[in-house]
């Protein structure tokens, strides 16, 4: 992209001996056009090969999409030997769906708060996420302590 020389003639006189001569003034874009739609075809055909996605074996559950709500939430809790309890009350696993149903017919909130122990099984963390689905709670939120390590490298 460089200017030109143009000769003028000084509006139709000759002159003699020195001509005078001027930049012009235009500037040509079709190299940049050029470069800029070889850019564009670069770009749109290495985009999609940059999405990298991770092959995971997911536990199959009974959940939905997750709306929000106000009101109290309901307490869920998931000790490391296997029991399950809402707000205090032990209940067995195969009466959990029937007792959320209950719940939440008296309820205005669909919201609910999962602690599980950290030594249970993610499979078995998804299993009554989704009973909690199943029983008409789709606000499902997990309860975790503050003070985990960190994944950013920082050491904690």
């Amino acid at each position: 992209m460089g200017a030109a020389i143009q000769k003028s003639d000084g509006g139709g006189r000759r002159r003699r001996g020195r001509r005078s001569s001027r930049p012009m003034a235009e500037i040509n874009v079709t190299p940049f056009v050029d470069v800029m739609l070889v850019l564009l075809i670069i770009f749109m055909v290495a985009a999609p090969l940059l999405t990298v996605g991770v092959p995971v074996d997911l536990p199959k559950t009974a959940a939905s999409a997750l709306p929000g709500d106000q009101e109290e939430p309901l307490t869920v809790t998931m000790t490391a030997d296997g029991r399950i309890q809402i707000q205090t009350s032990d209940t067995p696993r195969d009466q959990l769906v029937a007792k959320l149903r209950a719940i939440a017919a008296e309820r205005e909130s669909d919201k609910v708060f999962l602690r599980a122990d950290g030594a249970i099984p993610y499979e078995n963390v998804m299993q009554v996420m989704g009973a909690l689905n199943a029983g008409g709670f789709s606000n499902v939120g997990l309860v975790t302590d503050t003070g985990g390590p960190s994944l950013d490298g920082s050491g904690q």
